[in-house]
């Protein structure tokens, strides 16, 4: 990683879906060593802390258009956008701390806004691109990646001030198993590049990183990594929330950051969903630290 200086953003946000917890998954992820196991690598660390998430009245209020806790998603996502431009600004990369999914339209939003084409790579067992409409539960998680190509309700979508965020040819998704079937319809209708868990037994992590990698560097001037914990098979991330059972092992994962780290092409990361309330001995959080290590360049010789 050509820049040395990172500043760690925590997002302890658990709205955006219904199992309480997730919002101590930045504390989680710090506990388990991320900031020293970074500096080991050589980086100078710093951390912003967190951004503040408003509490509803009630947990259990469907807002308009079937979106759960939208005002306090909207303000969260505002906060983490200011706060990932600031960073840039000042020539910081941005690593992203979760938390739940929804905190990408604010990730997304903050570092879009820098550059004229950005790539995203999408680990996760899901699609994330439901919106009110297509929702079967209304949960605000499962709609960032939608969210972030501009389609959804405007108060989400606009964000940042501007929108869309990202073009499906820069968009790709890698690990999935669980779809809706809207989801499924804009996969088709966009021609997003999807690589499920299918095409990586089939092919190995190897040629589908190669693959990916190729197809976000095409047109863009960023690359932006979300990685969400159940995109790890339950065995070896058992601490999230929408666990799916057949996903990428601990070193499959792993191989995929190490090609990442080859390719240097990566400006900002976010992990997220990681919950210690439904983990073992922080298992989870202590393998998006092991994988956050071989992202930034940590080898075994």
């Amino acid at each position: 990683m050509n820049n040395k200086r990172i500043s760690i953003i925590g997002v302890p946000m658990d709205l955006g879906q219904r199992r309480r917890g997730v919002d101590m998954g930045p504390s989680a992820i710090r506990y388990a060593g991320v900031v020293e196991r970074l500096e080991k690598l050589g980086y100078d660390v710093k951390d912003r802390g967190d951004v503040e998430i408003g509490r509803p009245e009630k947990y259990d209020v469907v807002e308009e258009g079937n979106l759960k806790d939208l005002n306090e998603v909207v303000k969260a996502n505002q906060e983490l956008s200011d706060k990932i431009t600031k960073a840039v600004d000042e020539g910081d990369f941005p690593l992203i701390l979760g938390g739940d999914h929804s905190i990408a339209i604010g990730t997304l939003a903050g570092v879009a806004n820098k550059c004229e084409n950005l790539g995203v790579i999408w680990f996760d067992a899901h699609g994330d691109l439901n919106t009110g409409e297509t929702s079967p539960s209304g949960n605000i998680h499962g709609m960032p990646l939608a969210v972030s190509l501009g389609i959804g309700h405007p108060s989400l979508t606009e964000i940042g001030g501007y929108a869309p965020k990202i073009k499906p040819e820069n968009l790709v998704i890698v690990g999935a198993r669980s779809l809706d079937e809207g989801e499924r319809e804009l996969i088709r209708e966009k021609g997003i590049k999807v690589f499920t868990m299918h095409e990586i037994d089939r092919m190995g992590m190897t040629k589908v990183m190669e693959e990916a990698i190729e197809h976000v560097s095409k047109n863009t001037d960023s690359v932006h990594l979300s990685l969400d914990l159940d995109a790890l098979d339950p065995h070896d991330a058992p601490g999230v929330g929408t666990p799916v059972i057949g996903g990428t092992s601990y070193r499959e994962t792993h191989l995929a950051m190490e090609m990442l780290a080859e390719r240097d092409l990566l400006t900002s990361v976010e992990f997220v969903e990681v919950n210690p309330i439904l983990d073992s001995k922080n298992q989870t959080a202590e393998a998006a630290v092991g994988l956050i290590g071989s992202l930034f360049g940590e080898k075994l010789l």
